[in-house]
């Protein structure tokens, strides 16, 4: 039984729109990998921070099962992923997981990251890694200490000082997803990226989901004010369909400086994404992803409707097509943008931690 679906619609738009404006080779900067069988239930104050409607698409995701999700949704081209794992609650309920990643990764060959906890240390943190393999690290703004509330999260909260200056020591990647309401605008948010680069040059510092700007209004001055100023940071645009912030981080930070990045297995979802009163909304076939009501950020449509609905991949890809569109991106920034930008972060990384072999 196929992993999923690929209906003759969603065929169509491949087909159609974006095989030839996709390069052969593609590297996916951002992907979740883990077992179910690994993991345990988060504890209640973690869920509190997050949306619900991510872990409706798929119960894990094995290596396995995201190479068959390249080759159903890709077909003709060679997709590759830098990975990391998802789920992880504490220290000690990450530790199979991330093991499953290394393990992963060297099966493979795909580069991956470790999912660290601010509890570690950074003598611990950097051990981790080198014992993995990983090319550095990612968490989440749901592992900071659970006295402070979901909305006052800052970014050192979950990634603290001596972890990063670690990083930068050993030239690693970091991971962003930053936290807070203001998402990208955010004023704490930015000042703390300033920070880091400022204290930490040598951070490989990845901003994800263009900074969690998924609707016009993220965007702000972010920019013109603020992120102009450090023009070494990349970024992803994974799950991220606003065509105007992917227009304008490529107008911004230049082709150089943007990457694919999926964020599967949530981008398998199949949805319509909208922007209403400032937020966005998941429109959804009717049935699919259980009662709608548990996320405001889920919709369902018509039977009808449903029919014209495809994967959010493409529906991020042919936000990326226009915003290219619109720039004048050449082919060759298009091929960087998917591909080449993240081969030479991860070279560039595996170098500075390992020298120049693999480990």
């Amino acid at each position: 039984m196929a992993l999923f679906e690929v209906t003759e619609n969603d065929r169509r738009i491949y087909e159609e729109e974006l095989r030839d404006f996709l390069p052969d080779r593609i590297l996916d900067v951002h992907t979740h990998v883990w077992l179910g069988s690994l993991t345990t239930p988060k504890p209640p104050h973690l869920a509190a921070r997050t949306v619900t409607w991510p872990s409706l698409v798929a119960k894990d995701d094995s290596v396995e099962d995201l190479e068959e999700t390249y080759r159903l949704l890709f077909p003709g081209k060679e997709v590759s992923a830098m990975m990391f794992t998802n789920e992880v609650h504490s220290v000690e309920s990450g530790r199979a997981n991330n093991e499953y990643v290394a393990e992963a990764s060297k099966k493979t060959g795909w580069p991956a990251l470790y999912y660290s906890h601010p509890r570690q240390s950074a003598d611990e943190t950097e051990r981790m890694i080198r014992k993995g393999g990983f090319l550095g690290i990612k968490s989440y703004l749901d592992l900071a200490p659970a006295y402070i509330p979901e909305a006052e999260i800052r970014i050192f909260d979950f990634f603290p000082k001596e972890q990063l200056k670690r990083m930068d020591e050993m030239g690693a990647i970091v991971m962003l997803h930053i936290p807070r309401n203001g998402r990208l605008k955010d004023p704490v948010n930015l000042e703390q990226i300033l920070e880091i680069k400022a204290l930490f040059p040598n951070i490989r510092l990845i901003i994800a989901h263009v900074g969690r700007a998924y609707v016009k209004e993220d965007v702000g001055n972010a920019f013109s004010d603020y992120l102009n100023r450090v023009p070494d940071l990349m970024y992803d645009f994974s799950a991220n369909c606003c065509e105007y912030a992917i227009t304008e981080v490529i107008r911004n930070a230049g082709p150089s400086h943007v990457m694919y990045g999926t964020d599967m297995p949530i981008l398998r979802m199949r949805t319509h994404r909208i922007e209403e009163n400032g937020t966005y909304v998941n429109l959804v076939p009717p049935g699919l992803y259980g009662d709608p009501s548990q996320d405001r950020h889920l919709r369902e449509v018509s039977a009808e409707d449903a029919g014209r609905i495809t994967f959010f991949v493409y529906e991020e890809l042919l936000a990326f097509k226009r915003a290219c569109r619109a720039l004048g991106c050449s082919a060759e920034d298009v091929s960087a943008m998917m591909y080449g930008n993240a081969k030479k972060l991860t070279d560039g990384a595996r170098r500075s931690i390992y020298g120049e072999e693999k480990p």
